[in-house]
């Protein structure tokens, strides 16, 4: 999806500005709506990609006006609205049909996550070493592929395996993993001559984001 969210790599906003000794959360209401989000994730009516995906959808005056955590709220209740787990009417009623992570179990779904990594003999279309350009697109659902680097032409550095492919993911759509590479491209490739000449960005993207550069 092209939108607000996906200002990586852009100038419209100035630099980012670490916030020094930063703490976990600022306020104490964003470890609850962590909380929520993983407590939530466990009744298995969405996946992750899905997740992020609400998020992206989000209005742009949303976008810039709401704190990280404030967004990941209402990603969540636009998810519980869509499967029906509460009413508007009555937000009160909610009748949980799975038992949700206790603070014992948090750390350990927290350490593990949820890995994308799947088992395919599918065979990779790219070696190592070879140059590969990405797709131009103009897509209405998610991507992983950021605007900044559509049609740009960079180097496969790392084979990661077959995944989960997080742009189909994210619509609830079984669909086969597809291979996952490491491109790295040129700081002055994705952003031209202005560019420090030593610099590389290093991407991970799937197949379909990708087409030999010879072609």
């Amino acid at each position: 999806m092209n939108g607000l969210h996906d200002m990586g790599g852009q100038q419209v906003y100035g630099p980012v500005k670490p916030e020094e000794n930063e703490p976990v959360f600022h306020e104490e209401w964003e470890g609850r709506a962590l909380a929520l989000t993983l407590a939530m994730g466990a009744y298995g009516r969405w996946n992750i990609d899905r997740s992020r995906f609400a998020r992206e959808c989000l209005p742009p005056l949303v976008q810039v006006s709401q704190s990280y955590y404030a967004r990941w709220v209402a990603g969540l209740v636009d998810l519980m609205r869509d499967h029906e787990l509460f009413d508007e009417a009555d937000p009160d009623r909610f009748s949980p049909d799975v038992t949700t992570p206790d603070r014992s179990q948090i750390a350990r779904l927290l350490g593990t996550g949820g890995p994308s990594l799947r088992d395919s003999d599918r065979m990779p279309a790219f070696n190592l070493g070879d140059r590969v350009s990405t797709i131009i697109q103009n897509p209405q659902g998610h991507t992983r592929l950021p605007i900044y680097a559509r049609g740009k032409t960079g180097e496969v550095v790392l084979y990661h395996g077959t995944h989960v492919f997080a742009d189909q993911s994210a619509s609830d759509r079984a669909a086969p993993p597809q291979p996952l590479y490491s491109v790295r491209f040129t700081a002055r490739e994705l952003w031209g001559k202005d560019a420090n000449a030593k610099d590389t960005v290093t991407l991970d993207l799937w197949e379909p984001h990708l087409v030999s550069a010879r072609d």
